[in-house]
């Protein structure tokens, strides 16, 4: 398939390969994407698909050790790296593009051929990771793994990545093998090149080192279950920190949707710079927070916006309550002209800026085409352009509900503080609903 931002051709093995030719730059960056993450995995192995991430890099049958892996890298300009999310995971490097064919060598090796050694070395710093996400005393004080636990109970989509320590000291080398063997086949991966490439020469190579790859079909994820719960709801975790933490989501469908392209431009409207909504409010009016972030997870059936933001125990309450009444002004006032068009501007701006980042492309493309969603450049300038204030109102006031709605916060609360932030939760849009 040639588009003019992309070209993507299937091997006859089932391997996508897609690449965006940009002749003017130096490097190239190659991004090996697997169809597996959080929401594949039995609740008992949680955690196997980021443990076996990890154990790729601990030697292949033609770089035995993780030493001579880097260095195989390095020869070539590269640093090879690696990530895993609840729906994939990808291995990604950038190099010097006369060593394409290398490139494809080395993944094709990590990829095909590990050797998956020393397994309990690499589960030592795996727990040592997972250690970041819990306080002195043992509890989880993540706030993505609190609300996603409430976002989604006893399904793998509330679990964390990592995994507990209870399911990271279960998975052996069998299990490992297993999941290998399972999603690591050429039709659950996508390999994605963008830089100064031609995409014959990238289809030669990728053909000369994978066209011999075999594997079945990967197993389906476990859909989402269905939000049950109709009314807000909160989980607070007490901890010895200086501030406390907060994370507000809504829970959404997924990327699907045909709102997806408006809730991309709310979250702008939110909290995309100085002049957004909610640095206005709390931090240039108010001065609450330091900084304050609002992101967008949107998975194959479902997905969240989040706010984060941490602050002093006696600004608590007030920040709370002007955040929830931002939203509660998201879904019953229309976005101004002026605010909308300056929110559109500056995302225009960045969906052009992407065209000069290589990672920024072959993730665009890459993973666009291994979850099903792929969109160019020119169709998400269309789409965002012709958002009305109209369509932002209609798609803020049905999906920003309190029952969507979830809470976390970690820190030194106080018990009344909580209490008083557990009303406003459960008066979120009565007055506009009355």
């Amino acid at each position: 398939m040639n588009q003019s931002e992309y070209i993507k051709e299937t091997l006859p093995n089932g391997l996508r390969v897609v690449t965006v030719e940009m002749p003017h730059l130096h490097s190239v960056e190659m991004m090996c994407y697997i169809g597996v993450g959080g929401r594949h995995e039995p609740a008992g192995l949680s955690g196997i698909s980021h443990f076996l991430e990890h154990m790729l890099f601990r030697g292949t049958a033609e770089f035995p050790t993780s030493r001579l892996l880097e260095e195989a890298f390095e020869r070539i300009g590269g640093a090879v790296n690696a990530s895993t999310d609840s729906e994939t995971t990808v291995y990604h490097a950038r190099f010097h593009p006369d060593h394409v064919r290398d490139g494809a060598a080395l993944f094709a090796s990590m990829l095909l051929r590990p050797l998956l050694r020393d397994v309990e070395t690499e589960r030592k710093i795996i727990l040592e990771e997972a250690l970041e996400d819990l306080n002195e005393k043992g509890d989880d004080i993540n706030l993505d793994n609190l609300t996603g636990a409430l976002l989604w109970p006893g399904h793998p989509l509330g679990s964390p990545t990592i995994g507990t320590r209870e399911t990271i000291c279960a998975i052996g080398l069998e299990q490992l093998l297993a999941h290998h063997s399972a999603f690591y086949s050429p039709s659950n991966c996508v390999i994605a090149l963008a830089g100064r490439v031609r995409h014959d020469e990238a289809l030669e190579a990728i053909n000369a080192e994978f066209g011999a790859w075999s594997g079945g079909v990967a197993p389906p994820a476990l859909p989402a279950p269905p939000c049950s719960q109709r009314s807000p709801r909160s989980v607070w975790v007490r901890d010895s920190a200086s501030q406390i933490s907060v994370q507000l989501v809504f829970r959404l469908p997924g990327r699907r949707d045909p709102r997806a392209s408006v809730l991309r431009v709310l979250r702008r409207i939110l909290c995309a710079g100085g002049t957004s909504r909610l640095m206005q409010r709390l931090r240039e009016e108010l001065g609450l927070v330091y900084g304050i972030e609002a992101h967008l997870a949107l998975f194959d059936d479902s997905g969240c916006l989040s706010v984060e933001f941490s602050v002093v125990p006696d600004s608590l309450k007030t920040a709370i309550r002007e955040l929830l009444a931002l939203f509660e002004e998201l879904c019953r006032d229309p976005v101004g002209e002026e605010e909308l068009a300056r929110v559109v501007r500056t995302f225009l701006f960045d969906l052009d800026f992407s065209r000069d980042h290589t990672d920024d492309l072959a993730t665009r493309y890459g993973w666009g085409e291994l979850v099903g969603v792929v969109r160019t450049v020119s169709q998400d300038r269309r789409e965002v352009a012709a958002i009305s204030p109209g369509e932002l109102l209609e798609t803020a006031a049905a999906l920003f509900t309190a029952d969507a709605m979830r809470l976390a916060v970690t820190g030194p609360f106080r018990a009344r503080e909580r209490k008083e932030v557990e009303k406003m939760l459960r008066q979120y849009r009565k007055s506009s609903a009355s």
